[in-house]
């Protein structure tokens, strides 16, 4: 339970953190809600900006439940595996610091093999531009969270890596809502947001690997205090041993 909810919490650091990235690949469609409805109220322009941004959470969770399977099965298959999965995970958090530090594009090679999903997907997305309601805003937004997008990709391994798919869920979900407030507030118009996360990547990415460190930590004090109360448990059961009286009959 401790490690999932470290790993939520480095979840949602780097979709909150790493935001600078978000706003570069997703703020564009974000500010069509204002443009394409031709509102001006705030009133108006929220329910269109959260409807979007929580049909993209949404895919963002069933993608998470899916990879999640596969962990599982994986793991199920191969139970020696579950170990080197849990370290996975703080390599994996650390991996992501650094992208969201130095702006790596670490996952390019997965982010080709997304394309040619999205290609599929775009001529629906098109059909729902402008979105002028409720409903075509989230229809967007289900449909933009299978965008090609690396930052995405490196949260799904860490899901998958949970090994279960209801927790791989819920570390997508705490990932999306880490990126909602910059994407609510772009689509809303707030345009310095970028810059001001661009100029705090650095730091940003340094609170995710230091989330990393510690999650990486966790199997391996687990695993070193196993192992030495192992090593008690057999110095006892010697100790008992010797302390047993030979009868002979």
């Amino acid at each position: 339970m401790t490690d999932l909810i470290t790993i939520l919490a480095a979840a949602f650091a780097a979709g909150l953190l790493g935001s600078a990235h978000c706003l570069g690949m997703c703020g564009g469609i974000s500010g069509l809600f204002a443009a394409g409805a031709q509102v001006a109220s705030l009133k108006t322009q929220l329910p269109l900006a959260i409807a979007y941004n929580l049909g993209r959470v949404l895919s963002y969770a069933f993608l998470g439940v899916v990879v999640a399977m596969i962990g599982s099965t994986t793991v199920s298959a191969i139970p020696s595996l579950a170990g080197p999965v849990r370290l996975a995970s703080g390599a994996l958090i650390i991996l992501v610091g650094l992208q969201v530090a130095f702006d790596w594009r670490l996952l390019a090679w997965v982010e080709k093999i997304g394309a040619k999903i999205w290609k599929r997907l775009v001529p629906h997305a098109k059909g729902l531009i402008p979105a002028t309601s409720v409903s075509r805003a989230a229809g967007l937004g289900l449909i933009w969270g299978w965008l090609p997008c690396g930052l995405v990709y490196s949260a799904l391994l860490l899901a998958a890596t949970t090994a279960e798919p209801a927790s791989g869920g819920l570390v997508m979900i705490a990932f999306g809502l880490g990126t909602m407030p910059a994407m609510v507030l772009t689509g809303l118009g707030a345009s310095k947001l970028s810059a001001f996360m661009s100029k705090n990547r650095l730091g940003a990415g340094i609170l995710i690997m230091i989330l990393g460190l510690a999650t990486l930590a966790m199997p391996v004090v687990s695993m070193s205090g196993a192992s030495g109360n192992n090593g008690h448990m057999h110095q006892a059961a010697l100790g008992r041993k010797q302390e047993t009286p030979n009868i002979r009959l």
